[in-house]
């Protein structure tokens, strides 16, 4: 497989992803950031953790789903992420989930 059929794959592989993006995103309430990952849910909890010392962050979803090219099924029922970065969390109105047709 040459390097352009790699491109070719991925770039197919993310506007796969972006039409299920916007087919499926009408139906979740959160957007949660982390610095890995993007992920639509329904119920999300935030909770700062710092027992060693060092502070982080434990993020919990239900009903998610995961921007994730390579991942087979990104629907997942229960989701946990610990995180030393950034979280963000933002409720979405359901103006903002007017995603543009194709």
């Amino acid at each position: 497989m040459s390097s352009e059929d790699l491109e070719r794959y991925e770039a197919d592989m993310e506007l796969q992803l972006y039409r299920e993006y916007r087919d499926v995103a009408l139906i979740f309430k959160y957007v949660v950031e982390t610095d890995r990952r993007f992920y639509l849910c329904n119920a999300v909890d935030v909770k700062v953790r710092s027992e060693t010392g060092d502070a982080y962050f434990e993020v919990t979803m239900n009903d998610a789903w995961v921007w994730d090219i390579y991942r087979p099924a990104r629907f997942a029922k229960n989701v946990k992420v610990l995180t030393f970065k950034d979280v963000n969390v933002e409720e979405l109105s359901k103006s903002d989930l007017d995603v543009p047709k194709s």
